[in-house]
């Protein structure tokens, strides 16, 4: 849906619990989309930390999100060298001057040659049976490989030499060129004097309104002429109950604008308070916004689900795990979480390691999972032994003073 540009300013909500794969579904999205389309990621608590305004940090996610497919014609001269003819004064000082002819497969052309040009063909490396293009606004030069015909020229070739046909037509050609950049990477060129800079420096700072307003004219403009065209991305915001009640009125307001991308927001939260305000509600989200969601659960992996996530993780990681292995990892990954199974398989290599075993067998998951702890093993172990630790706080001590201030009393 999303490739096809159908749900472009609608927003999705992936709500489930912990470790039920939320953020891998937005990694997957991303890699499949594609480097054309515009991903951005970022978690709801990275606005907070910004030196700038939450508002502004928001517009910022969305206008990144937003691609402009510029198309642009340009005039290129394509064809095999045939000759190249360098003369250089008998002085040794002055102007070098030479002579070009190319060819394609209908007509052959001599070019006069300047200072230039001429450095710029020895610095490709150019000689007679190469194919070059050569852009007429710029001067640029490209070897795009040597011509078939001349491909028994020499005994031995490099393994690296690409062989291509001699262009047919006209030397002269008009090629289409199409250039993607984010609406954002456009505001931050135009805001200052050395904005180019600013894109690698990171520091952009806030952007005026009318600079953006500016912009959005222009690439309405460019779109009208067929110029330009819009690719709306994704945005994804992971821990979204971390944003406050001002950032949810504007995703809200953001959402209804014409050039808005797809919103994908995660959380693992249940019913809470909203951030900023005293009221609870579903997901830590308000209702008006929940409203506008398309909202997918995720639900915790079945065991077939997580043996062969686990072995996946072994594979990537070159352990080699035997079956029986294999199966109590699953086992554990049930019983605790599948990020503690994920962990082990490393701790169960080396201690395999240790022993100087090639697969990691029973005695080794058995010995990790005495060593390292689990959230639950965690909690009960403080539970039974809260009273050696400092500052503590547990419930059955609470309870205790509660009763010796009334026996006081």
């Amino acid at each position: 849906m999303i490739r096809d540009g159908k749900i472009a300013g609608r927003a999705i909500l992936i709500g489930g619990q912990p470790g039920t794969g939320k953020t891998a579904i937005a990694m997957g999205m991303a890699q499949a989309l594609g480097a054309d389309t515009p991903f951005t990621m970022m978690a709801g608590s990275e606005i907070f930390s910004l030196e700038m305004s939450k508002t502004e940090a928001l517009t910022q996610a969305f206008r990144r999100s937003i691609g402009v497919r510029i198309k642009e014609e340009a005039e290129i001269i394509e064809g095999e060298v045939v000759e190249i003819q360098i003369d250089r004064p008998a002085a040794g000082s002055g102007a070098k001057v030479g002579k070009l002819t190319l060819k394609t497969t209908e007509m052959e052309t001599i070019y006069d040659l300047g200072a230039k040009m001429i450095d710029a063909l020895q610095e490709e490396k150019v000689t007679s049976g190469d194919v070059i293009t050569i852009d007429k606004a710029t001067g640029k030069i490209s070897k795009l490989g040597r011509s078939f015909t001349r491909s028994r020229d020499f005994d031995a070739m490099g393994a690296m030499t690409k062989f291509v046909q001699c262009p047919e037509g006209e030397l002269q050609k008009r090629k289409e060129v199409v250039h993607t950049v984010s609406l954002h990477e456009i505001d931050v060129i135009n805001s200052r004097q050395q904005g180019f800079l600013a894109l690698f420096a990171g520091d952009t700072g806030e952007i005026k309104s009318e600079v953006r307003e500016q912009i959005d004219t222009k690439v309405a403009e460019w779109r009208e002429e067929g110029k330009a065209e819009i690719v709306p991305g994704v945005l994804f915001i992971d821990e979204v109950h971390m944003l406050d009640i001002e950032c949810f009125s504007f995703l809200n307001r953001a959402l209804e604008n014409d050039m808005a991308p797809v919103l994908v927001v995660a959380t693992n939260r249940g019913i809470t308070k909203i951030r900023g305000t005293d009221y609870e509600s579903p997901h830590g989200l308000p209702v008006d916004l929940l409203d506008r969601l398309l909202i997918v659960t995720t639900e915790p992996y079945s065991a077939d689900d997580i043996k062969k996530i686990l072995q996946i993780r072994c594979e990537e990681e070159d352990v080699e795990m035997t079956d029986d292995a294999l199966s109590l990892l699953t086992r554990i990954g049930q019983d605790t979480t599948l990020r503690y199974a994920i962990h082990m398989i490393t701790a169960a290599h080396l201690s395999c390691t240790k022993r100087q075993g090639t697969e990691v067998g029973i005695e080794d998951i058995k010995k990790v999972y005495t060593l390292f702890m689990d959230l639950k093993r965690s909690v009960k172990m403080l539970e039974d032994y809260h009273q050696d630790f400092m500052f503590n706080e547990s419930k059955g001590d609470m309870e205790e003073d509660d009763e010796e201030a009334a026996d006081e009393e």
